[in-house]
């Protein structure tokens, strides 16, 4: 029974690779960068191409006759929900004698509450001058529409207390009309009728003093009410400083810029699901990874730490070539032109020791058409490959991008090194790229990954079997030129991994 170490080995990765996002992310750093930068921009525009409309502010101290030190805040709310009543509005229009609807006045001001009992006004207009009318005359109409639900609930509640020790009163006449007329019977009963008429005068006449004085007490509570409220802070113009608005809504678009950067670089690196790290880019084509060339850069110190890695690559390019006995073609996926100048690179390295000839056969071709300078190998089109002569050393490159002719990759060499930039491809797309090279019996000797993560620190090399493991390359070598193995015991692990029905099918 064949089993996959793949499929074990993908069941238990974890369902987000918070590694691989956080380095997708920080590759992506052009698209938050320019999110960022753009959203700086449109704040700094906003506050320079739609300025601030000017604004009178104003603040009212509103007593209630409910204040209690534990309020949460109920009250403010409700006269915050009274200011913005057409009755208000509609109040504060007549005394400036505005012809403007209410409605459209209530669109232009809004109250805070500060705290239980501050209140601030904020009304805009065409000019300060008329937003500080504004604001005081809708100050004045909220003063006085205060006063006076104060003063007509204070009123009805004395009426009612008043009202309730009127008919006291009266109960209390009754009593003692009673008590003048006397009891007509004699004896231990009327006694006790008469006591009980005393006890009842007693009590009437405590509750008529006593809704007196809350009535009183009604009536006081009012003044102190319509003292308390009033405006404490002046309408004045709040003045705009147009440096300071550019600054704070550039800073306001930076950060949602970045933030929806951000967001924007996790969800498509999640949709996308491109691999960047090494062990996933080897674990998903099923080699390891050889060598990798950082990107170009325009800074002399990494020019020269990029000069060296190409010389590196090359040599080590060279060694695999040289102890390989058919040809070796190079393939790229997202580096058409890097892995053009690292077949020109490898062919000068092996043209001391005998003729090299380059088989281009990209898409585009990037070598064919190229003008040749003295010293550069001989690069033939992969149309003309086949007139080339076995005695020479042949290198090819081609692709296993999207649309790749699969059967015409075995003209370009029979074992092969694949190119792969990081973050380009797709996982399924390496599966596809690993399984048609199994399909064709192409066995991939490595991975050159181009433009790898500076701070990836995950390992490329695959140690779970000699097909793909890069201390098994030699050792498989030397096996099969001494006991003349087929060529199919050459494949990777992923022709290995094939149920038997497939093979069979094939």
């Amino acid at each position: 029974m064949t089993t996959s170490t793949s499929s074990e080995s993908s069941a238990a990765a974890p369902l987000l690779d918070l590694q691989a996002l956080v380095v997708a992310v920080r590759r992506r750093r052009r698209l938050w960068c320019s999110m960022a930068l753009l959203g700086l921009l449109v704040g700094a525009a906003v506050a320079v191409l739609l300025p601030s409309p000017p604004t009178a502010v104003t603040k009212v101290l509103v007593a209630h006759q409910e204040d209690q030190p534990n309020d949460p805040g109920t009250l403010i709310r409700t006269d915050i929900a009274l200011l913005q009543t057409t009755r208000i509005a509609d109040k504060a229009l007549k005394s400036l004698d505005s012809p403007e609807k209410p409605e459209d006045f209530m669109r232009n001001y809004q109250a805070i509450g500060l705290t239980n009992n501050l209140l601030q006004i904020n009304v805009t207009a065409d000019s300060d001058a008329e937003a500080v009318a504004r604001a005081k005359a809708l100050a004045d109409a909220f003063v006085a529409d205060h006063l006076r639900r104060m003063q007509e609930a204070a009123n009805a509640e004395s009426k009612a207390l008043l009202d309730q020790r009127d008919r006291m009163r009266d109960d209390l006449a009754k009593v003692n009309k009673a008590i003048r007329n006397g009891s007509p019977k004699s004896g231990p009963t009327a006694s006790a009728d008469l006591e009980s008429l005393f006890a009842r005068r007693t009590e009437l006449t405590e509750r008529i003093s006593d809704f007196g004085q809350r009535a009183a007490e009604a009536r006081i509570g009012t003044p102190k009410v319509i003292a308390r409220t009033q405006i404490v802070d002046t309408p004045r113009a709040v003045r705009h400083s147009m440096p300071r608005a550019a600054v704070t809504n550039a800073a306001i678009g930076l950060v949602l810029g970045l933030i929806l950067g951000l967001a924007v670089a996790a969800v498509g690196a999640v949709v996308a699901d491109r691999p960047v790290l090494r062990r996933e880019i080897a674990a998903n084509l099923g080699a390891s990874v050889i060598a990798e060339l950082p990107r170009r850069s325009g800074r002399l110190w990494q020019r020269r730490r990029i000069r060296a890695a190409r010389e590196r690559l090359t040599a080590s390019l060279a060694r695999t070539v040289r102890s390989s006995a058919e040809p070796v073609s190079l393939l790229e996926l997202g580096c058409a032109r890097s892995t053009s100048v690292i077949a020109l690179d490898l062919a000068r390295a092996l043209a001391p020791e005998g003729q090299v000839v380059i088989i281009d056969g990209l898409p585009r071709p990037q070598l064919a058409g190229r003008r040749q300078k003295p010293g550069d190998p001989t690069v033939v089109s992969g149309e003309r490959a086949a007139p080339v002569s076995h005695q020479d050393r042949r290198v090819g490159v081609g692709s296993v991008a999207p649309g790749t002719a699969w059967t015409d990759l075995q003209y370009l060499g029979t074992q092969t090194v694949l190119v792969v930039r990081a973050g380009h491809g797709s996982a399924a797309w390496l599966h596809t790229v690993a399984r048609q090279l199994a399909d064709q019996r192409i066995p991939v000797i490595g991975v050159v990954l181009i433009d790898p993560d500076p701070r990836d620190r995950t390992d490329g090399t695959l140690w779970d079997g000699l097909h793909t493991a890069l201390r098994g390359q030699n050792e498989l070598l030397a096996r099969q030129k001494g006991t003349g193995r087929r060529r199919a015991e050459r494949l990777p692990m992923w022709a290995a991994r094939v149920p038997d029905s497939d093979q069979e099918a094939r």
